[in-house]
């Protein structure tokens, strides 16, 4: 009798890939797709483990996700910071 294969769960595949994209191209939305489908992708491995695997590839997803997330979080405060800044001195004048 052969064991089962198991699969990689599509949630963890699609948490990696948004991850990536969250990178470069889009990286609000995509960074919270990553965020969302891995913590959905690892609760369900954790679930059934004889069933799937890919909890490394849902973590990757989760830690690109949450460094976008954060990195964008910080240029958006330093864009409003820099920009509020530049408005106080113009209206010194």
């Amino acid at each position: 009798m052969s064991t089962p294969m198991r699969q990689s769960h599509p949630l963890a595949v699609i948490s990696l890939i948004s991850g990536i994209l969250g990178v470069l191209p889009f990286p609000l939305m995509a960074s919270l797709v990553a965020v969302v489908t891995g913590h959905l992708a690892r609760a369900e491995i954790r679930r059934a483990p004889e069933r799937y695997e890919g909890d490394g590839l849902a973590l990757a997803g989760l830690i690109l996700g949450y460094t976008m997330i954060v990195l964008s979080l910080v240029l958006l405060t330093t864009l409003v910071l820099f920009f509020g800044g530049l408005a106080w001195l113009g209206m010194l004048d």
